[in-house]
């Protein structure tokens, strides 16, 4: 059964364009998603991946030099993951990233990594309580688009 795109791409913001495009990218590598994930109060990431060993990560997509500038709380994200990614588009410059950060290329229709970030393992505790809240996100998100009165 082939599901249909309820959004137009034309509604969606360029972070948002960004946030389909990693999301995508993330599958190719066997990764599952979800977009404007809260893994604490107070953070909200534009896309956790959870990939196929349980590994975490976190992708900040940033659509402008003024976007990044703006971003003050990106370091608190480093305890809730395995490793963080920025995600720019091709335009974008990436001098301006933090070298000991991992890189992704993206646009809304894919994404590539172009430079790894570094692996910093999470406690097995918390990387049970964020997996445990990154499944129940996602079947809520689903549970909405399949009823959404509930």
């Amino acid at each position: 059964m082939e599901t249909q795109s309820l959004i137009s791409l034309d509604s969606l913001q360029p972070g948002q364009l960004l946030a389909r495009g990693v999301a995508r990218a993330l599958g190719s590598y066997g990764f599952v998603s979800v977009e404007e994930f809260v893994p604490a109060r107070g953070l909200r990431v534009d896309v956790m991946g959870l990939g196929p060993k349980g590994e975490i990560w976190v992708i900040e997509c940033k659509s402008s030099r003024a976007d990044f500038q703006s971003d003050g709380k990106w370091q608190g994200y480093l305890d809730w993951c395995d490793r963080y990614f920025w995600a720019v588009d091709a335009e974008f410059p990436t001098d301006l990233l933090p070298q000991e950060t991992g890189l992704m290329i993206a646009d809304a229709y894919g994404g590539e990594i172009i430079r790894m970030g570094p692996e910093s393992k999470l406690a097995a505790a918390r990387r049970k309580v964020l997996t445990h809240k990154f499944a129940t996100h996602a079947a809520r998100r689903l549970q909405a688009l399949r009823d959404p009165r509930v």
